[in-house]
């Protein structure tokens, strides 16, 4: 099997997208933040020491799927046209649900999970002095859309029908 980002001599390479024609696509993912009840309490009450949760992973996951080129080496610069972060309070932990557009050479599946890792990275950085224990759980890409191989869905998870391409 022959792997897109390796060389004829085995060496690594950053696949060259220059001739692809520009498509819309899109990805989601999700992460699981696994918490005590204590830090479900607060996050419900508002009353977490460092302040509104959700607000700021939100901000940290639309901020973090802007910036994959600078963390993946292999990674393009793409457009990034639209991001979305939604946060669920479920009842034993904390759901995070990831959208990324664009109009571009190359899908957004890693925007899409660097959005949710880092969502859920600030949600335990924020109730890490409530719970050392939170754990970050169930990182994966739910649905693609766009480009050549068309729209995939993970089987099993519920999928938001706003991304098809």
């Amino acid at each position: 099997m022959k792997l897109p980002h390796l060389d004829s001599e085995g060496k690594v390479w950053m696949v060259d997208v220059t001739a692809k024609q520009p498509t819309v696509r899109a990805a989601s993912a999700q992460a699981k933040v696994l918490v005590s009840p204590t830090v479900m309490a607060a996050l419900r009450e508002g009353r977490v020491p460092k302040g509104d949760v959700l607000a700021v992973a939100r901000v940290a996951g639309i901020a973090a799927a802007k910036r994959v080129p600078d963390l993946l080496p292999l990674a393009h610069t793409i457009g990034v046209h639209g991001a979305e972060v939604d946060i669920e309070l479920a009842q034993d932990h904390v759901l995070i649900r990831t959208t990324v557009r664009t109009a571009d050479r190359t899908g957004v599946e890693m925007e899409a999970l660097t959005a949710a890792s880092v969502a859920a990275l600030t949600v335990v950085d924020m109730v890490k002095g409530v719970d050392r224990s939170a754990a970050i759980t169930d990182l994966l890409i739910t649905r693609k859309s766009g480009g050549r191989s068309g729209t995939w869905e993970r089987p099993g998870f519920e999928t938001d029908r706003s991304i098809q391409a």
